[in-house]
């Protein structure tokens, strides 16, 4: 699942919560938490110092690492340098499992106030380029296109604000994704901006309310976003804690939040799992960008790296398990 929304609407206070509240009802193995937003807040709202947050390592400081592991022995992927972020997994590559133990969850996922976690990475000042940007939030999509995840087991990604994943595939690479909305219209402009090109892809997005008040900011959000708000976050004593450096066990948020929590979760559950749509959007856009800069960046025809008999799936498990 994705978070996604406006600057300050709370995303990634909802993305830890989220990931907290499901990391508790599942084994720590089921939960992997991406923080994927330039900003990089997710470390610090499941609980950690800034002092902490910035020694974690970060996938994009490793993207050699990541793609020498997923490559594999993919005979049409010609060295690790020659994959791209939209590279998709073949016959030969390496899948993912959400848990379980690889190189890769090994180097850079920590466990954080009961959730595992990977980070991009802080960004510098040298790296506020759109192409810096997008190179280290690409490791993010490399795992998402080799990862195969099963029933009861859950990814939380925070993405960055406003409607950036829109440069690459990376927007399709979720089974739902969570628009947090305060009830103001600046807000409900990012929604309108991210719903024009979420739907041109058959991409569902969730409205969920968040720092509401009352009755009234229920009714705002309805009247602008209508059937796509799911459910809403009340104003908190609990997050309030959390971001005073307090922070409380999730048992202990207010009642009607936690049953918007479970809203959330059951929607993503409800989902059913269209792998042969999913593996084609990653080819699709892996087309796509082959043609508008990676066949120029590489010196190679990047559509040569999509094995057409490829479906990726749990059935591709269990084929490696018997090889």
């Amino acid at each position: 699942m994705a978070f996604v929304g406006k600057g300050g609407s709370g995303k990634t206070t909802l993305a830890a919560l989220v990931a907290r509240h499901l990391a508790a009802a599942t084994t720590p193995a089921a939960l992997l938490a991406i923080d994927a937003d330039i900003n990089q807040h997710l470390a610090t709202a499941l609980g950690l110092s800034e002092d902490e947050a910035v020694l974690l390592p970060s996938l994009g400081d490793h993207l050699d690492k990541i793609k020498d592991y997923l490559r594999g022995d993919n005979p049409r992927i010609s060295s690790a340098a020659a994959m791209v972020k939209t590279t998709p997994p073949g016959e030969g590559s390496r899948l993912l499992r959400v848990g379980g133990s690889n190189p890769i969850y090994d180097a850079l996922v920590r466990p954080v106030g009961g959730v595992r976690l990977a980070v991009t990475g802080p960004f510098a000042t040298e790296d506020l380029g759109v192409a810096c940007y997008h190179s280290k939030v690409g490791a993010v999509e490399l795992l998402l296109n080799h990862l195969v995840d099963g029933p009861g087991e859950y990814v939380v990604v925070d993405m960055t604000a406003g409607a950036d994943s829109f440069a690459s595939g990376l927007f399709t690479r979720f089974d739902a994704t969570f628009l947090v909305c305060e009830p103001t219209l600046r807000s409900v402009g990012v929604y309108r901006q991210y719903i024009g090109y979420a739907r041109d892809f058959g991409v569902r997005v969730h409205v969920i309310g968040n720092k509401i008040d009352d009755e009234s900011d229920v009714a705002f959000l309805r009247e602008h976003v209508g059937d796509d708000l799911l459910t809403w976050i009340s104003r908190s004593r609990f997050v309030r804690a959390a971001e005073r450096g307090a922070p409380q066990p999730i048992n202990e948020l207010e009642a009607a939040n936690r049953a918007a929590l479970d809203r959330i979760g059951s929607t993503v559950d409800g989902v059913g799992k269209d792998w042969p749509r999913y593996t084609a959007q990653a080819v699709e856009f892996h087309l796509r960008n082959a043609q508008a800069w990676g066949n120029a960046r590489s010196g190679e025809d990047l559509a040569a790296q999509v094995d057409p008999a490829f479906v990726l799936g749990p059935q591709r498990l269990e084929l490696a398990r018997h090889h």
